[in-house]
């Protein structure tokens, strides 16, 4: 999607979101919680674009599992916001690990209102260890990352 939006990379997946009513907590605001989901339904949403979906993962008993985390809330969403997410592949070692960032921005305003970044690990499905990645894994998210190995 090419949009005029402040992106912090180029080219980010995109996803448009409106807040409803179950994304609003106690204090009038998308529960923090929301945000995260939101992160792990796009990540999922890219792989399954990039042909590394869930039949794939099963296929070659592995996976990408989450090893770390951070989050950043800049600005609450309020509910009837419009909102598109934006991720990356931001770099892969094209053996065990990759990162993946995240930003939230506001149509209306263009204002970014969260980031994130995770770090996955490749394990084993089967085992639940950590394995090399597999070649599809290596092209896939080697080939969507914004830095290239290498």
């Amino acid at each position: 999607m090419d949009t005029p939006f402040a992106w912090d990379h180029p080219a980010p997946f995109t996803w448009e979101l409106t807040v409803d009513a179950s994304h609003i907590d106690e204090l009038g605001h998308t529960n923090n919680a929301v945000y995260v989901g939101w992160c792990g339904d796009i990540a999922w949403r890219h792989t399954t674009a990039l042909g590394l979906g869930l039949a794939c993962y099963r296929e070659l008993d592995r996976a990408m599992a989450m090893a770390h985390a951070q989050y950043h809330y800049l600005a609450a969403a309020l509910e009837g916001d419009q909102l598109l997410l934006g991720t990356w592949v931001l770099d892969t070692d094209g053996k065990l690990s990759s990162r993946r960032g995240f930003q939230l921005i506001r149509v209306a305003d263009g204002k970014t209102l969260f980031r994130g970044e995770v770090r996955f690990v490749c394990i084993e499905m089967s085992t639940g260890r950590p394995r090399r990645m597999p070649n599809a894994f290596i092209e896939g998210y080697g080939n969507a990352a914004v830095c290239k190995a290498g």
